[in-house]
């Protein structure tokens, strides 16, 4: 659970308290007390429409001073006393009391729905005070009598809200984020009664004592009963503890209280010789100090720990935060709706939230079109693909076509070449075939060498006559002997010819 800041203001003094939460144990991480200025409440010029006749409160033309506003160096003080606290994980949960908040008790109807009784009270409130409130702005506790008591802002500025925007804008924020503001009476109230163990007909006053003001809380067993007018009197401005008492026996005459079984000191003043007054008026009374025995302030130094009844408004709201949120009780939220939305992310006017079934549809038909036009896409993908291949399956096939026709091409010259080998064959055997026949049988001629060209052929060779080279020469009428050498060879003489055939004419004489 993220960490509290809580923030209660009561004059021009500022109770700060640091609490965090693990499990189940509450831990004070830091407190601190600012001075810082409030803005004073006034009328308009030439306004005087504030009455106040017993429970009678008309606030018509109320306003803020604007002029009054938080001081620069009290800022730097809050922002001095927070270092070290991540304020934008943090929450910020202020205290109200009066006359940031007011109180009306109803006695009507209390049946039906949560709703209706918040309308049941706020028509009681505008026709007994003369104030129209949002229903935003009211919450409501049953009373010890059954009955119930209503708490509703005020309409002017709330002073903790804008101390906290302040500090924000201070550290170069639009705003922190808060969750919930409390009612200061309403949460002590709750904390003391879960922490003390009174019995069910006990009358208990909770007497908290601030700087400038103190206040006066009436318990009847373990519920509140009634919430006494705030007492301008504080350790500032006291003199004498018999004001309380006094105040003390009117209060208890207007909320119908005969007895105190107890009462419970806390805030600025827990003195020794302030519960022994109280003893000395209330002797039937257990006279007491709020401990904090269930909340760890080992954090805190030994002036924080000693003065740690001084931020009892702090700590409760804490607690009461605390137990709301984890459903143990149903506390009282007094979030102004500006507050809410000031902090929204988006931020927009009724026509806004017209369009956002638009956007949605806008959205949603964009993406149908996207993940349409990605299918289409896909598609068209696999078919370049399945193309791409073709187109090289293709190209394979036209390069074995194109080597085809390049054999194709040749094959007529290829043809052409063998046809006139096969002439010149033919020509070359019937030569051939002469020669063997002539040289068959015969053993006074031989051939040594054969050569020829594309017309001719030539033949070199030996005989051992003239007359058989004479009847060679005559055997074919192509054949020319060039050359007759008597040579000697061994012991025999011989004779070298030389003879050309001349094959184009043999063929002619041969057909």
């Amino acid at each position: 659970m993220k960490q509290l800041i809580c923030i209660y203001c009561e004059g021009s003094d500022t109770k700060i308290a640091v609490v965090n939460k693990e499990k189940e144990n509450v831990k004070v991480l830091k407190t601190a007390s600012v001075d810082v200025l409030q803005p004073a409440l006034q009328l308009e010029d030439g306004v005087s429409d504030l009455n106040i006749e017993g429970e009678d409160l008309t606030l018509q033309n109320l306003k803020h001073e604007d002029s009054a506003t938080v001081s620069s160096s009290s800022q730097n003080i809050l922002n001095s006393e927070l270092v070290g606290i991540n304020l934008n994980k943090s929450y910020f949960i202020p205290a109200l009391t009066e006359p940031s908040i007011y109180y009306h008790v109803f006695d009507g109807n209390k049946d039906g729905k949560s709703s209706k009784v918040t309308q049941e009270i706020i028509n009681d409130i505008q026709r007994t005070k003369n104030v129209v409130i949002d229903k935003d702005n009211l919450g409501y506790i049953e009373l010890a009598n059954k009955s119930l008591l209503s708490v509703f802002l005020s309409s002017g500025d709330i002073h903790a809200i804008q101390l906290i925007n302040t500090l924000a804008r201070t550290n170069g924020k639009r705003t922190y984020k808060i969750p919930s503001v409390k009612s200061a009476e309403i949460s002590l109230a709750y904390y003391v009664a879960n922490r003390k163990k009174f019995f069910p007909d006990d009358h208990s006053l909770i007497v908290y004592i601030g700087k400038e003001y103190s206040k006066l809380i009436f318990l009847h067993g373990r519920k509140l009963q009634h919430i006494g007018t705030t007492l301008d009197i504080g350790t500032l401005n006291l003199h004498t503890y018999d004001v309380y008492f006094s105040k003390i026996l009117l209060e208890m005459e207007n909320g119908g209280i005969n007895s105190l079984d107890n009462i419970i000191v806390c805030g600025e003043d827990d003195s020794e010789n302030l519960i022994l007054s109280f003893y000395g008026t209330f002797p039937e009374a257990n006279v007491s100090r709020l401990e904090f025995d269930d909340i760890d302030i080992s954090s805190l130094g030994q002036r924080e720990k000693d003065s740690i009844s001084s931020f009892s408004i702090p700590l409760a709201i804490a607690i009461d935060y605390f137990d709301d949120t984890e459903k143990k009780h149903d506390g009282i939220n007094l979030l102004p709706k500006y507050v809410k939305e000031d902090q929204k992310i988006f931020q927009f006017g009724w026509h806004g939230y017209a369009l956002i079934p638009l956007l949605f549809a806008a959205t949603f038909y964009f993406t149908l079109q996207f993940l349409s036009n990605t299918k289409e896409i896909s598609s068209l993908n696999d078919k370049v693909a399945e193309q791409t291949l073709l187109q090289r399956q293709n190209q394979e096939t036209l390069s074995k076509i194109s080597a085809m026709e390049a054999k194709i091409s040749g094959f007529g010259q290829t043809q052409a070449i063998l046809d006139s080998a096969a002439v010149g064959t033919k020509v070359w055997t019937k030569v051939l075939a002469h020669i063997s026949n002539f040289f068959e049988g015969k053993r006074d001629i031989w051939l040594t060498n054969l050569n020829s060209n594309n017309t001719s052929l030539v033949l070199s060779g030996y005989a051992l006559s003239r007359q058989v080279l004479t009847d060679f020469a005559y055997s074919v009428n192509s054949t020319e002997l060039k050359s007759i050498n008597y040579e000697p060879m061994r012991k025999q003489n011989v004779y070298k010819f030389n003879a050309i055939f001349n094959l184009t004419t043999f063929e002619k004489e041969k057909k």
